[in-house]
């Protein structure tokens, strides 16, 4: 039986897709074991990564600056993916920043999905920790560039070989994939008061942000009010 899939990984400015960025999107279309092709790029916010990222992934500003942004970025990777099963170590995280992407910019994303962390914490005992880099070394699968979402991607895809070698008589029902599902809404934009009291708050306290005011949505900018007030205090008329 001949078996496609997507192997997909995300870099990302944090672990929340309700407010956190997807930076990098590695994909890789795999037929029985074997890469066809390839989608990778950056994702530019007009922000700063924070250090702690920069730090994990090595991805800088400078690298991103000039990237495609969110919309060009996923409708590249729907246009590459098609209808595709997508597959990934955790592939739920991934599935959830791309949906949540998607609604944002009014595109549909619904997929199945193949999960190769779940598979490996069905069947194996060891390694203890199920984490991609653990198994990876456990399987001697060789890597370049941890933490980047090309290799990563590819990464699992290996790795998925080796489970379906080892297990797939076991189960194969776990080898298959099945419908991912993450409840999004549709984020609001900032308001026009929100808007201008952030302005105001910005000026005020002599201050920048790493992300402009108006590419916002209306629950970033309250939560960037309430962080404003907090450390450096209300405006004082």
């Amino acid at each position: 039986m001949s078996i496609e899939y997507i192997a997909l990984d995300l870099e990302t400015t944090g672990i929340d897709p309700k407010k956190d960025k997807i930076l990098e999107i590695g994909a890789a279309r795999v037929r029985d074991g074997e890469v066809l092709e390839s989608y990778l790029t950056f994702v530019d916010h007009g922000i700063r990564i924070p250090e702690f990222i920069t730090g994990l992934t090595g991805i800088t500003d400078e690298m991103v600056a000039g990237a495609p942004r969110l919309r060009e970025a996923v409708e590249g990777f729907l246009d590459f993916s098609g209808g595709t099963p997508i597959l990934g170590h955790n592939i739920r995280f991934d599935f959830s920043f791309m949906k949540k992407a998607a609604v944002n910019l009014g595109l549909e994303f619904e997929r199945e999905g193949i999960d190769t962390c779940g598979i490996a914490r069905k069947f194996m005992e060891e390694p203890k920790s199920k984490s991609l880099e653990s198994l990876c070394r456990y399987y001697q699968i060789d890597r370049e560039h941890c933490h980047r979402a090309y290799d990563d991607a590819v990464a699992a895809s290996r790795l998925y070989q080796y489970l379906r070698r080892d297990f797939y008589e076991v189960s194969p029902a776990a080898f298959e994939p099945s419908p991912l599902y993450y409840t999004v809404k549709k984020d609001s934009p900032i308001t026009k008061s929100q808007k201008v009291y952030l302005n105001d708050l910005i000026k005020y306290h002599r201050i920048e942000l790493d992300v402009p005011a108006e590419s916002m949505t209306k629950s970033e900018a309250s939560r960037m009010i309430d962080s404003i007030i907090l450390n450096y205090g209300r405006i004082k008329r």
